[in-house]
């Protein structure tokens, strides 16, 4: 993206910082958090702002056969304590409180959307990295499950608590796992409601490039600069993927609808719960220590 586009763009975004890197012919979309470290809306319509544009540029290059073109995107924090540790679960609650089916489901296809964008990496021969620094959790581990690559210092932490609350991860967690990982593993990572480690999860499979704290960025630019000399051999590469293992955007939409109905039968202990872990996002926000751990422990249900 040529720089006076960037400027454009950037106005328009409050939740998201884009930068171009036309030195390794990327582009990097970093998360701005003004309170809670999570998917609000607002993030969310910023983010497929950010995508409409990234997207239309790199085709438009591509298209053209021009040199140079725009070949990766890197999704990161700028927060390092924080990937993005998931939905808005007290917009949600407030949703499940009114029963305001069609507002879970706006929510929920935005999700999708920008998931099976980056996943598919709009289209076109591109390659969509995630950068992971600190806690990557629910949705904020599905949003690295839909990046091509994921590269995460060794301090981050990924996990999916939502059984805690009696939901699960709905927005792609079983379709995006199971490209990388068995079902069967796939199932055991939903269903522990265990913070894993990065390392654990390089050695499973899920984490493509393991960088030591603090070297995250340097890993990701080496990562694009070694791969920008063999990039058709690794778009090539990323076809054959996409043709052996597709993702649907109709099973995504039905696991959505599924996730829906779900939230809606939540009981009020499971709200409770659920705000709860509200809560716990709005500690890490506030929490000057970097990095904080949701804790676990869940309330007396008295």
């Amino acid at each position: 993206m040529e720089n006076s586009n960037d400027d454009i763009l950037q106005r328009r975004l409050r939740h998201l910082k884009v930068t171009s890197d036309p030195a390794r012919n990327a582009v990097w979309v970093e998360f701005r958090f003004s309170g809670r470290p999570c998917f609000t809306s607002a993030l969310l319509n910023d983010l497929a702002t950010a995508q409409h544009s990234i997207r239309k540029t790199a085709q438009q290059q591509h298209q053209s056969g021009i040199n140079n073109r725009l070949l990766f995107q890197v999704l990161a924090s700028s927060d390092t304590r924080a990937f993005n540790l998931g939905g808005d679960l007290t917009h949600f609650i407030e949703l499940i409180e009114t029963h305001d089916r069609d507002g879970l489901l706006t929510y929920a296809k935005k999700c999708i959307d920008i998931q099976f964008a980056s996943v598919t990496h709009y289209d076109i021969p591109f390659t969509t990295i995630a950068l992971i620094q600190g806690e990557a959790l629910g949705g904020g581990f599905e949003a690295a499950l839909s990046n091509n690559v994921i590269i995460a210092e060794e301090s981050a932490r990924f996990g999916f608590p939502e059984l805690s609350f009696g939901m699960f991860p709905g927005m792609g967690a079983i379709s995006l796992l199971t490209r990388k990982i068995t079902p069967s593993m796939a199932r055991r990572l939903i269903m522990d409601r265990r913070v894993h480690t990065a390392e654990e999860l390089y050695e499973m499979g899920v984490i493509d490039v393991l960088a030591a704290d603090g070297e995250g960025r340097e890993a990701v630019a080496n990562y694009m600069q070694r791969h920008n000399d063999i990039a058709p051999g690794l778009h090539g590469f990323q076809a054959a993927v996409d043709r052996a293992m597709p993702v649907s955007y109709d099973e995504l939409y039905d696991i959505v609808e599924h996730w829906v109905d779900t939230a809606l039968q939540l009981s009020e202990k499971n709200r409770r719960l659920m705000a709860y872990f509200a809560r716990a996002q709005s500690r890490q926000q506030r929490s000057q220590h970097p990095p904080l751990v949701i804790d676990r422990r869940q309330p007396s249900s008295t």
